[in-house]
């Protein structure tokens, strides 16, 4: 049975993401802070592990990947928005949460599975985001954090060649989460948006190659978001 870590599992993208690998035989560890939310992603499967640890500190991090053991694959997912504005209006703290979690949370999940991943390759998938490589308005953390991934990728893949260990990166944009029902709501403005279990089908996808292909890059997104030419 195949196995893969999934972090940022208790809710949206990542929760959907779990589900998705339960339900099609694969033994998850399901990655996150709040037990009782990983617990419900969990009930009546048991492929399943519940790791409950905080991403930005490497202690918990380092428990959480001892305690699942051998791993295939990495859903490197877990991240945050932070409180939307101009960079004038964003208090540091803000900027050190959002830093904390999309980065050095990433970080430290990515280098437990490499480690892990030396002895016999793996495949670590990491969440870049549209705002990978376009920026939302009001949203410097996340915007900063996450052009930072695709650096994170691309050096993973190039330490990784040599060793079996592929990493690719998926690029979501506008998938019905909690989260994204949030900002839209927050901001007032109407957003297009397309079915979270779509992105589970991607990731699903890029896990299942075998170990001489990888995508390096896929973007998944509403069809009607405008990435594509200008307005």
């Amino acid at each position: 049975m195949k196995r893969i870590l999934v972090t940022g599992a208790s809710s949206g993208i990542g929760a959907e993401v779990a589900r998705h690998f339960l339900d099609n035989g694969w033994h998850v560890g399901l990655m996150a802070r709040r037990r009782d939310a990983l617990e419900r992603v969990a009930q009546d499967h048991e492929n399943a592990d519940v790791l409950v640890a905080d991403v930005t500190r490497e202690g918990e991090v380092k428990a959480a990947f001892d305690a699942f053991g051998e791993i295939d694959v990495l859903f490197n997912n877990a991240g945050t928005f932070g409180v939307p504005g101009c960079i004038d209006e964003i208090p540091l703290e803000t900027w050190h949460e959002v830093v904390a979690v999309n980065l050095t949370g990433m970080f430290l999940c990515a280098r437990e599975a490499f480690a892990r991943m030396r002895a016999q390759g793996g495949r670590i998938i990491n969440n870049g985001s549209i705002s990978a490589h376009v920026p939302r308005e009001n949203a410097v953390c996340y915007t900063t954090t996450k052009h930072a991934i695709t650096g994170l990728t691309k050096q993973l893949s190039l330490d990784g060649r040599a060793l079996g260990i592929a990493c690719g990166q998926i690029d979501i944009g506008n998938a019905r989460t909690e989260l994204l029902e949030e900002l839209a709501a927050r901001t007032g403005v109407p957003q297009p948006m397309m079915q979270v279990g779509d992105v589970a089908k991607g990731v699903m996808y890029m896990a299942s190659l075998p170990p001489e292909a990888n995508v390096q890059f896929m973007t998944v997104m509403a069809r009607e978001m405008p990435y594509i030419g200008r307005g």
